[in-house]
């Protein structure tokens, strides 16, 4: 039977979109070429040095975040290069593939999922590897919730020649990752996460040290070529016909970080992933991953749950969508995100459903337990 009330995404990307910015892109259609165009573009660059905190010029795509990944690839590197990559999920999996398939030399550090990379163990190949170009890894990897300490690892990359190239697709403008005071040489993100836009758009920023070596690059590249965007820009327009509607819902979106300001949308997601973890404590749960990212909650599986049956009942039975496990995490955890058009209310709506769920399921836990506990954080926030 469909259900007939509202629904809630809950999601790591896609997320929620407020009404504002779906209407903003439901305007009449514009042409790319024309000066009232160029105009808008000027605004969204702008706004973008805001959001990732640098200098540096912002290039867009229009892809999902997995095309800024591989334009980093192909705009930086020569076949036979050596990067180190940090693997410790299913996207960590991904910038080892993207290596691969352009005939990079891969020097995977293996990290268990659920946990974070030490800083030591990435200081100690670097060392072991001082000819690799560039360290690939996430600020936040979505599959698993894990933060990674990018803060410490730009220490390594700073004053030698290796690139810390950083997938910050779920962590830029959820906590601070300044691009510029951490000196971090390439910076990716795409729309359909804090950005709280559709997918469609992806984003890389380069530093000087990765533009001087994307000078020499030999891959193969045609519409990922960071040259033909550059000369593009200067022009104010893009080098291919960009993802219009899409730009137009960024530029209300970047309008309204300015207008919060980015210091009051971390204090946001702080207060939601923390209230998140505590409630899910307080049912009896446990949290995955060892350092949690305030992107998402990232919840184990309690003994004796189908997960997917699970996931599947709160979805057609109640609209609440949460996300399941990815990869070896299949059946064994679900997500809650907390970024996109998300109110501290609207995460009480995902709690409830999540207890009432369970206890459903079979699960013991004492309803209004982990609301409470919820509570409790935001007070102190709201």
């Amino acid at each position: 039977m469909e259900y007939l009330g509202k629904r809630y995404l809950f999601t790591p990307g896609p997320v929620s979109v407020s009404p504002k910015v779906l209407l903003t892109q439901a305007q009449p259609m514009t042409h790319h070429r024309l000066p009232e165009f160029s105009e808008i573009l000027k605004e969204i660059r702008e706004n973008l040095k805001y959001l990732f905190q640098t200098r540096k010029e912002v290039y867009f795509f229009a892809s999902s975040g997995t095309g800024a990944m591989e334009a980093a690839i192909v705009n930086l590197f020569s076949p036979g290069d050596k990067v180190i990559v940090v693997e410790g999920g299913k996207f960590g999996e991904r910038w080892r593939e993207l290596a691969e398939t352009y005939g990079l030399t891969p020097v995977v550090i293996k990290v268990e999922w659920g946990k974070a990379v030490k800083t030591e163990e990435v200081e100690r190949t670097l060392k072991a590897h001082p000819d690799a170009k560039a360290i690939l890894i996430q600020a936040c990897e979505t599959s698993t919730g894990v933060k990674h300490p990018v803060h410490e690892i730009a220490s390594l990359t700073r004053e030698r020649e290796t690139l810390l190239v950083v997938d910050a697709i779920t962590a830029l403008g959820v906590y601070p990752l300044p691009m510029d005071e951490l000196g971090l040489d390439v910076v990716i993100t795409g729309s359909q996460k804090a950005l709280s836009l559709p997918p469609g758009l992806s984003f890389i920023a380069f530093s000087d040290k990765a533009l001087n070596m994307s000078k020499n690059s030999r891959l193969p590249k045609y519409y990922f070529n960071l040259q033909k965007e550059k000369n593009a820009y200067e022009k104010d327009t893009t080098a291919f016909t960009p993802a219009v509607s899409l730009l137009l819902g960024l530029r209300e979106m970047l309008r309204r970080i300015r207008e919060l300001g980015l210091e009051r949308i971390f204090k946001h997601c702080e207060a939601l992933s923390l209230a998140c973890r505590e409630a899910v404590k307080a049912l009896g749960l446990e949290i995955f991953p060892e350092v949690p990212a305030e992107s998402l909650t990232v919840v184990k599986s309690p003994e004796g749950l189908n997960t997917g049956e699970f996931l599947k009942f709160l979805r057609d039975n109640w609209g609440i969508v949460f996300a399941g496990g990815q990869g070896e995490l299949k059946g064994k955890i679900f997500r809650i995100t907390h970024m996109g058009d998300q109110s501290p209310f609207d995460l009480m709506v995902a709690l409830s459903a999540l207890e009432m769920g369970l206890k459903k399921f079979g699960i013991r836990v004492l309803l209004g337990e982990g609301l409470k506990a919820a509570e409790e954080v935001l007070e102190k926030y709201l």
